[in-house]
């Protein structure tokens, strides 16, 4: 989930401010993500307690044939926030990215190292993006994700998530994945739900790796969008530096109508920016039962501990009763092993 105004601003958070006492550290525990809707226990890496029986009591009531409850299939819509709710977002991958592309257009062309933004990321100059404000930010967004055909940004995220690793852990971005939102993904399909990726980053980003990593199609991503316009000389898609749509905060609701066309029935989103907020107050208004969860990250020992200063979705979970994800107390593991 992005925190900013500006999807661009979420670069600065690397140059500008990099908090050094958080910490990941992952449980040892086998990876299990493959579940049957007759598992004895569909989500063996939540513990036992109120949060897990709820979203088995809600799947079951809403999926039993007769139930008043009883939601039809082609409306058990289920989206998901994709940065800190089903990965880890400290640092945000799209940062990552953002510098790999620096750094790779550069070997390329060594004359870049004498432009902006290209000098002040190599330089790590913090001074001039906080000068420069949202038009250098954009200015590095346009420079390193735009003026390419979709195929070479595809071709470039590849080479990218086929050797990073995350910062902290220095394990593969693959291990940086939420092992007990794996098993409620591959739940909720289980029993008819189908299962979407709703994101502040771009949305061709995480199509790279929405299959391989949640076994989420790309049709089924929503997320920040470049224009676009046809090359008709060289039968491409060519991407414009200039957005289309910001998907964060209110952002996701229109997303999702874009998109999917009707609310979802069951939503996630995390605490820390209330980019998700939106997007789970949408999902109430289902003229179907419906769930909300918000993934609060309050365990410093498994992956991090940090909280909005004015505690604004914690504060809108309890006054909507959107239900609140304890990493501490409801997740036994964090990471999968591999």
């Amino acid at each position: 989930m992005y925190r900013n105004i500006y999807i661009v601003s979420l670069f600065l958070l690397l140059l500008v401010s990099c908090k050094k006492t958080d910490t990941v550290t992952s449980t040892n525990s086998n990876d299990s993500t493959a579940v049957v809707a007759t598992s004895s226990d569909p989500l063996p890496s939540w513990n036992d307690g109120t949060l897990k029986k709820e979203i088995i009591a809600y799947v079951t009531k809403v999926t039993k044939e007769g139930s008043p409850d009883f939601i039809p299939k082609e409306n058990r819509i289920a989206t998901f926030d994709n940065d800190g709710t089903l990965w880890a977002e400290k640092p945000y991958v799209q940062e990552l990215f953002a510098f790999y592309r620096v750094k790779k257009m550069v070997e390329a062309n060594p004359s870049l190292a004498q432009k902006q933004p290209f000098k002040a990321v190599i330089e790590k100059d913090k001074t001039f993006f906080e000068k420069g404000g949202d038009k250098a930010l954009i200015e590095l967004v346009a420079a390193t994700h735009t003026g390419m055909t979709e195929d070479e940004f595809e071709a470039s995220t590849k080479e990218f998530f086929a050797g990073a690793k995350y910062p902290g852990k220095n394990v593969a971005l693959k291990q940086i994945r939420y092992q007990p939102q794996l098993e409620l993904l591959d739940y909720l399909r289980a029993n008819g739900f189908k299962t979407f990726i709703v994101t502040g980053g771009t949305i061709e980003l995480v199509r790279a790796i929405s299959a391989d990593f949640y076994g989420i199609p790309k049709e089924q991503v929503v997320g920040t969008s470049f224009k676009y316009k046809f090359d008709d000389a060289t039968n491409n898609i060519v991407r414009e530096p200039a957005l289309d749509l910001f998907d964060d905060k209110v952002g996701k609701p229109v997303g999702i109508q874009l998109h999917i066309g009707q609310r979802p029935v069951f939503a996630c989103g995390n605490e820390g920016g209330a980019g998700d907020l939106a997007m789970l107050r949408y999902s109430q208004g289902s003229k179907y039962p419906s769930f909300q969860m918000l993934v609060n990250h309050n365990d410093s020992i498994k992956e991090y501990s940090y909280q909005e200063k004015d505690n604004l979705s914690l504060n809108t979970a309890a006054k909507y009763k959107y239900h609140v994800i304890s990493m501490k107390d409801d997740w036994k593991k964090v990471f999968p092993d591999k």
